[in-house]
């Protein structure tokens, strides 16, 4: 079969790309991904060239030999607790910068990059694309901000397509854990106390498979710039604790006000949606409670060894 689109995925083994693998292969893409991990059974479709993004040369030899229409950059150092400040992010923004230059030159026509929520301005009650000004607080959100506006003059210069998603509260199944939903899923389903923060800040939870979704939806669609790819419905964090709390029936494990709340966490963070819902015609197919229920099988299916984690 021939593939008039054909996607170089970076990131393809991470928390968001694994997942959309499957939303690719059903937008009928021929799928490369690269990076440092390969597949132990790779799905159909998909080619994989196992390299170090980091590595100028080879990337541009890769970008030669597949010349990808499309371009999905997910790939990033997102290690719980350490990426807002890492230097790491420095690293991430040249790279990033190299390969949207080789995408370019082999002839790239439409690309999607991750962006993140922490572009924003955190003091603002509602964080939209066109009315909230972008005002990172920590390393992270400022380098993501930075590639954000490179890439974006650029573009615009060179004529390219370009789509920014900013991911807000992305969880379920294969996330990292120490991050909210896996941390106190995996405490729990184990029968230990589950030590939590107080809970009172709410913020914008999307289940991973809708995002994945989001993303190949954008990437497919003629919107250009930035979108933030989120359900649109702010939760306080302590419900969210709760619901999971129900599902394992383990509410006496729960933990409120054991962590200190981290230094200038803002206590809202709210999506618009208008562009994702609107302009690009996406809407979520998991609401919260079925979300968290299918991270909550799937980390007991890892944790009783009736899973694989890959």
């Amino acid at each position: 079969m021939k593939f008039s689109k054909r996607v170089l995925l970076t990131g393809a083994s991470g928390f968001i790309g694994r997942h959309a693998i499957h939303e690719l292969q059903a937008r009928d893409y021929e799928i490369h991904a690269v990076g440092r991990h390969p597949f132990a059974k790779p799905p159909v479709n998909f080619f994989q060239h196992a390299v170090d993004l980091a590595d100028d040369d080879v990337v541009r030899q890769i970008f030669h030999a597949v010349s990808p229409s499309h371009l999905m950059h997910l790939a990033w150092d997102v290690t719980p607790g350490d990426f807002w400040s890492s230097p790491t992010n420095l690293d991430w923004v040249a790279t990033s910068l190299r390969l949207y230059r080789a995408f370019v030159e082999y002839g790239g026509r439409r690309a999607i990059f991750a962006g993140t929520c922490a572009e924003y301005d955190w003091t603002n009650e509602l964080l939209d694309e066109e009315a909230t000004p972008l005002r990172p607080a920590t390393l992270y959100g400022t380098a993501k901000c930075a590639l954000y506006k490179l890439i974006a003059k650029s573009a615009q210069r060179e004529g390219i397509s370009i789509a920014w998603a900013r991911l807000f509260m992305v969880y379920g199944p294969h996330e990292r854990r120490a991050r909210l939903v896996s941390d106190v899923a995996c405490a729990l389903l184990r029968g230990e106390p589950a030590l939590c923060g107080d809970g009172i800040a709410a913020r914008d939870f999307m289940h991973v498979a809708d995002a994945a979704r989001a993303l190949a939806t954008i990437l497919d669609s003629d919107h250009r710039g930035a979108v933030n790819v989120a359900s649109g419905i702010c939760t306080p964090i302590r419900d969210v604790i709760a619901t999971i709390a129900d599902l394992t029936g383990r509410r006496d494990l729960v933990r409120l006000g054991a962590r200190p709340t981290p230094r200038g966490e803002p206590p809202l963070l709210a999506a618009s949606t208008g562009f994702l819902h609107h302009a690009v015609g996406f809407d979520p197919q998991f609401n919260l409670a079925e979300g968290l229920a299918d991270a909550v099988r799937w980390w007991r299916s890892q944790l009783t060894g009736s899973g694989s984690a890959h």
